[in-house]
């Protein structure tokens, strides 16, 4: 089993040859069918590194399969550039939105990134230009390591008029006038799309700080407004999940905007309100509650969440202020007043225009 052009090289054999069929689901249907015979299933490179030999291994079971990896598309693009495999970000965008590249897009970074076909090519040239990477070298290889390897260089703003065939790769050497995506918490509120409901930028890193995500870590952010919390949070670490529960539709749509937009389309949005709308969802690890504060809320996250489960809430009002300090003196954890002015006109000088304080309780159950 396995793709027309890769059954092709393989001529007349004495064996059923047998098309891995679309979508790719399906073809695993097909070859669990086939269980208790003598199946070879052809897979580029090595098929454990965005391919698809983890699909399979979960399948099957152990010693039911063995797997003969070759050298990965990485490793060899890498070789032929002249480039440290271990300082460059290696991305399989077959079917995943061009996006996913967006928090590794930095003035000299390197990237070499797995692209589902030839017009995917172009694509990634006008991503990095239409966001101010138009400098960026960009090398793109069809058939890299085969008889019928070819090579294309060009910058990203001036890509030459040639059609680029499938199986392709591109080696993306960063730059221009872009700014990256911070690495801090708390990145410039200007990242996000927002009718105003954010939690901005020096309180979303205090937040952030207290809800400290750690890897394979799960969050749910109720109240998710323009969903920064929730991004940063999955921009800390490609293993972590998260959950947005907004109760507006339009809001919602704005959090898969911006979640798409900075490269973490993983994010979850579930439409609703707390605490009826997370009956169905995976335990959290850690939870914010940024809207939608309620006595209701926090007695059924108590009643209902595991041991070890952080919690932070942040509240703006006098009552969801009287609120935390009342579960403070229940619970524990910390309690912390939030001040900040910044520096603005006053007449012809400058003066300190406060914003309204933010009360911060967070408590680990």
């Amino acid at each position: 089993m396995g793709p027309p052009r890769h059954l092709a090289l393989l001529g007349e054999t004495s064996s059923r040859q047998v098309a891995w069929p679309v979508p790719f689901a399906d073809g695993v249907t097909d070859l669990l069918a086939l269980r208790g015979q003598s199946v070879v299933v052809l897979a580029s490179g090595d098929p454990f590194w965005f391919g698809a030999g983890a699909v399979l291994a979960r399948h099957l079971k152990a010693g039911e399969w063995v797997v003969y990896p070759g050298v990965s598309t990485f490793s060899l693009v890498a070789a032929k550039m002249g480039w440290a495999l271990e300082k460059t970000t290696c991305l399989g965008l077959h079917a995943a939105p061009l996006s996913r590249m967006r928090p590794h897009l930095a003035d000299g970074a390197r990237l070499v990134v797995l692209l589902r076909d030839g017009p995917a090519v172009a694509e990634v040239a006008s991503y990095l230009d239409g966001l101010g990477f138009g400098e960026s070298a960009v090398t793109a290889w069809e058939a890299v390591g085969g008889a019928n390897e070819v090579r294309t260089s060009f910058s990203a703003h001036s890509l030459p008029a040639k059609t680029f065939a499938h199986p392709v790769c591109v080696a993306i050497d960063c730059a221009g006038i872009a700014v990256s995506i911070p690495k801090s918490n708390g990145i410039p509120d200007a990242f996000f799309t927002s009718d105003g409901t954010i939690t901005k930028r020096p309180v979303r890193a205090l937040t952030l700080s207290a809800l400290a995500p750690r890897a394979f870590e799960n969050l749910w952010d109720i109240g998710g407004g323009s969903g920064s919390v929730a991004i940063e949070w999955l921009l800390s670490d490609p293993t972590t999940q998260a959950t947005a529960i907004e109760i507006r539709t339009d809001r919602a749509e704005m959090i898969r905007k911006n979640a798409l937009a900075l490269g973490v389309d993983r994010l979850c949005v579930v439409e609703g309100q707390a605490p009826d709308a997370l009956a169905d969802l995976p335990a959290p690890d850690a939870v914010f509650i940024g809207g939608g504060l309620s006595e209701t809320l926090l007695q059924h996250l108590q009643n209902t969440l595991p041991k070890g489960t952080r919690i932070v809430a942040n509240g703006v009002t006098l009552e969801t202020e009287a609120l935390l300090s009342a579960w403070h003196s229940k619970l524990g954890g910390d309690l912390m007043r939030i001040e900040i002015a910044n520096a603005a006109p006053l007449g012809s000088k400058r003066g300190w225009r406060a914003a309204f304080p933010i009360v911060q309780w967070s408590v680990t159950l």
